[in-house]
């Protein structure tokens, strides 16, 4: 298959519990094998596993990650809207592309992790409805700066006035990634702003219903469904290896979907994550490479 016509995969390692030797070589391997993306996630307090072990911040991840990789794009899946201002996040993931030499996504969600906030006094709202009113406001400034060089705040939440970006990120289209599947709100964000989107359903019947909530809000808005591309993570995020034969028919089966790219990563307490990552470059892309 060509690289336009295959699906693509990508890693999310874990950045917590373990040590940044570890993770950046992690990150180095991963590149190195081929894996068309690499990811992190967006959390102050681990979110598997005992709470009170280590975890390293997700946008100095990716910068340790472009300074050695040469080809996997580099995003956060995904970053949480509620710990940065939004301009800044354009302004870091800017940067990033730069590091990068042109190979940062914008990865955002609304936030769901209450804990991490109250313990580092981050405003947490009165729920994901208020988050998502936040991250719709959000979205919309840091569309403007990314493609247009220049934003202003809508003003009920953010108060960004005329805020350049400058200089301009090295893609012509930094693309903006949308998490989650909420039918009401999230959705409709994605049909609106987004370049790509990754969704956590569990299952091919609910990513089907997903796919057809998402494509009634791309008519809404005026907005070519085919122009958004689509990613998951849900029931893949798991090992592989225990079932592999099955594991590859579900990724089949969501590419028949129109799913163009997965995600994998290291189980929760892997003991060796540089080996793992060897493990699934080595014996699974290869095989996910061969469906069509």
């Amino acid at each position: 298959m060509s690289a336009s016509d295959r699906i693509k995969v990508g890693v999310l390692p874990w950045g917590q519990n373990v040590d940044w030797p570890t993770l950046l070589a992690v990150g180095q391997r991963a590149d190195q094998l081929g894996f068309d993306s690499l990811w992190t996630w967006d959390h102050l307090y681990p979110i598997q596993g005992d709470w009170q072990r280590p975890i390293f911040e997700g946008y100095l991840i990716l910068a340790g990650w472009a300074g050695v990789t040469s080809n996997a794009t580099l995003g956060l899946m995904v970053g949480a809207n509620t710990f940065r201002n939004p301009a800044l996040t354009a302004k870091l993931v800017t940067t990033l592309d730069h590091m990068s030499n042109g190979r940062a996504y914008l990865g955002i969600g609304g936030a769901w992790f209450e804990r991490e906030h109250k313990a580092y006094g981050i405003e947490f709202g009165s729920g994901f409805g208020e988050r998502l009113d936040w991250l719709d406001e959000a979205v919309d400034l840091m569309a403007q700066m990314l493609r247009d060089g220049q934003g202003t705040a809508r003003g009920r939440f953010y108060h960004a006035t005329d805020v350049r970006n400058d200089p301009r990120p090295i893609q012509e289209r930094l693309p903006i990634l949308i998490g989650g599947d909420g039918e009401k709100k999230t959705l409709r964000l994605v049909a609106q702003y987004a370049d790509v989107w990754n969704s956590m359903a569990t299952d091919v019947d609910e990513l089907k219903h997903k796919i057809e909530v998402l494509n009634r809000h791309c008519d809404t808005v005026g907005r070519d469904p085919g122009e958004i591309r689509k990613t998951a993570g849900g029931p893949l995020a798991v090992d592989p290896f225990e079932d592999t034969d099955g594991y590859l028919k579900n990724v089949e089966r969501y590419a028949e979907l129109g799913i163009e790219m997965i995600n994998l990563g290291p189980v929760p307490g892997t003991p060796d994550p540089v080996g793992y990552i060897r493990r699934l470059g080595d014996q699974l892309v290869p095989k996910i490479a061969e469906i069509d």
